[in-house]
């Protein structure tokens, strides 16, 4: 017969012990998911609703006509300051002044203002080495660009540039640039600056 004190001990070993795990489920709270149906249904509404084709209140204002860009004007002309600010701002900067020592300048520089089918051949095929502009001789690379613009890009950067900072030269034509083009198809190299280009007029 068991001993009432070993009843007791037992009984308090018992009350010692954590109660076994469980599962409970706790349903969630109507706010909740009441705000949880309403954000779903605004989003879904905004979705629907809002205006694809127009500004957007807020952030970026931009339409997709604006990424788009200008069209060109009629008889496809090209906008030289757009080709400049995309293709020679960077080195030659927005005031034309290029960087002292580095880039060289365009405004009042003797290659810009010269003959135009040399300046056209430079844009073409490029230089390297020394070229002295304005007295001052600089030891860059400017980059070929005969495969990246076509004639008529070139023509209207070089007759934009030929016409600011107080330039004042006569515009380039695409014919001018084509030209150049195929003067210099075989180089295979940029001008190797003063040495292979010579004078400016010349």
């Amino acid at each position: 017969m068991e001993n009432p004190s070993e009843k007791r001990q037992a009984a308090a070993a018992r009350a010692r012990e954590n109660p076994d795990p469980h599962e409970n489920r706790t349903p969630m709270p109507k706010v909740v998911l009441g705000l949880v149906v309403a954000l779903v249904a605004w989003g879904a509404w905004y979705i629907v609703s809002a205006p694809i084709n127009e500004p957007s209140a807020l952030g970026d204002r931009r339409t997709m006509a604006d990424l788009r860009g200008k069209p060109q004007a009629a008889g496809g002309a090209v906008d030289g300051a757009a080709v400049f600010q995309g293709r020679c701002v960077a080195c030659h900067q927005a005031t034309g002044q290029g960087l002292p020592g580095v880039f060289p300048p365009l405004a009042g520089s003797e290659w810009v203002t010269g003959k135009d089918a040399k300046l056209a051949s430079i844009v073409l095929r490029g230089v390297t080495g020394k070229l002295t502009v304005k007295g001052t001789a600089y030891n860059g690379a400017m980059p070929a660009f005969a495969d990246q613009l076509s004639d008529a890009e070139i023509a209207a950067v070089l007759t934009h540039v030929r016409s600011q900072w107080g330039n004042t030269a006569p515009a380039v034509t695409a014919e001018t640039v084509a030209a150049a083009r195929a003067e210099t198809a075989a180089m295979k190299a940029p001008f190797d600056g003063d040495v292979a280009l010579g004078s400016p007029g010349g």
